[in-house]
């Protein structure tokens, strides 16, 4: 698996679908019951799910906490972001 120059450590851990915890997270771009959009280290993390909340954020470490029923989670490369905005990375997500 390639990594990109000078990229971060990211990890994501998820227990029984209820809890979960994010490394190397550079932003946290959306939040809701439904849906938290991260940007982190590795490319754009979208989880998505029910009663999701953001217990802990702290970017200075990058890490982030999350509660909640956790159904999907879904990587994008960043460039898209970067380049396009939100609204293209979620153009091309849903095409």
């Amino acid at each position: 698996m390639e990594e990109r120059a000078g990229a971060k450590n990211h990890r994501l851990t998820v227990t029984s679908r209820r809890s979960g915890t994010v490394t190397g997270v550079v932003d946290v771009l959306s939040f809701d019951l439904g849906e938290i959009l991260l940007e982190t280290e590795q490319g754009m993390l979208m989880i998505k799910g029910s009663d999701l909340h953001v217990n802990r954020l702290t970017l200075e470490k990058g890490e982030v906490d999350v509660e909640g029923k956790i159904d999907s989670l879904t990587y994008s490369d960043s460039s898209g972001y970067q380049n396009g905005g939100a609204a293209s990375w979620f153009g091309r997500l849903f095409k």
